[in-house]
């Protein structure tokens, strides 16, 4: 996914990291346990409910912050690309790393779930994006923040209008900002302010309509999964019966 290097769910039990560097932003989250590292020659923690980010290229380990624990920790990582947050930020990240954030690990918790499941790229990358907006409301001095760009309905609408000319291949956020010439952000906050509901469960739903069609019309459910824009059948199971109420195959059912 744009914007991702790579992903990365492990439990360690007895693994100590040694000192080392990444060339992408750490993006992390304890599920289970905590995790004591150095960064900077500074020590810190990272604790189930914080958010922990460290920054390109500067040095850290990682340890088990109860070493007597046998169950160890259990931590989510996103390493995102360099240029996702900007090298303006290294700074802020190296003197505050943690960020006691609910909002903020939830819509992370939000982006590994999405990122897991085939044919959710769009809900994946528009989390990403509100993520990597609160790191930098998180980040930056509130001084130095420019005025929130108000939502706008025309934007709100051209996206709409993209979306439903491409329902079965899908956009995605970045080709949509793009082409559209607005930012992401701006792109996500006024769609769901205009239509409440995010972009991605928009396209959702209309891929869910375009699968009806398809059913009554005798189509074998594997068939209609493909051919609304869904990832295999299972994908469309899923969002069909939560939009719907029940399953294609009883919807279909003489």
């Amino acid at each position: 996914m744009p914007g991702v290097a790579e992903v990365f769910h492990a439990h360690f039990t007895e693994h100590v990291y040694p000192m080392h560097a990444h060339s992408t932003w750490t993006l992390l989250i304890v599920d289970d346990g905590a995790v004591r590292y150095d960064l900077d020659r500074h020590e810190h923690g990272a604790l189930a409910g914080v958010v922990t980010l460290l920054p390109p290229d500067v040095p850290h380990n990682g340890r088990s912050a109860d070493p007597g624990n046998p169950d160890g920790f259990r931590k989510r990582v996103l390493y995102l690309e360099r240029d996702s947050l900007g090298a303006d930020l290294v700074g802020a990240a190296v003197d505050r790393p943690a960020f006691a954030d609910p909002l903020l690990r939830q819509r992370i918790h939000q982006v590994h779930r999405a990122l897991r499941a085939p044919g959710e790229e769009l809900e994946a990358e528009s989390r990403l994006t509100l993520v990597r907006e609160r790191l930098r409301e998180r980040l930056t001095p509130l001084a130095s923040v420019p005025p929130a760009e108000p939502p706008s309905r025309q934007a709100a609408s051209l996206l709409r209008d993209l979306i439903d000319a491409r329902v079965v291949e899908g956009v995605s956020l970045e080709a949509a900002a793009g082409e559209l010439h607005f930012h992401p952000v701006h792109l996500i906050r006024s769609f769901t302010r205009a239509y409440g509901m995010a972009p991605h469960r928009y396209l959702t739903s209309r891929r869910v309509d375009l699968a009806r069609g398809l059913l009554l019309a005798g189509m074998p459910a594997a068939q209609a999964a493909t051919e609304s824009g869904f990832w295999d059948q299972s994908h469309l199971n899923r969002h069909f019966k939560r939009v719907v109420g029940v399953s294609p195959s009883r919807f279909a059912a003489p």
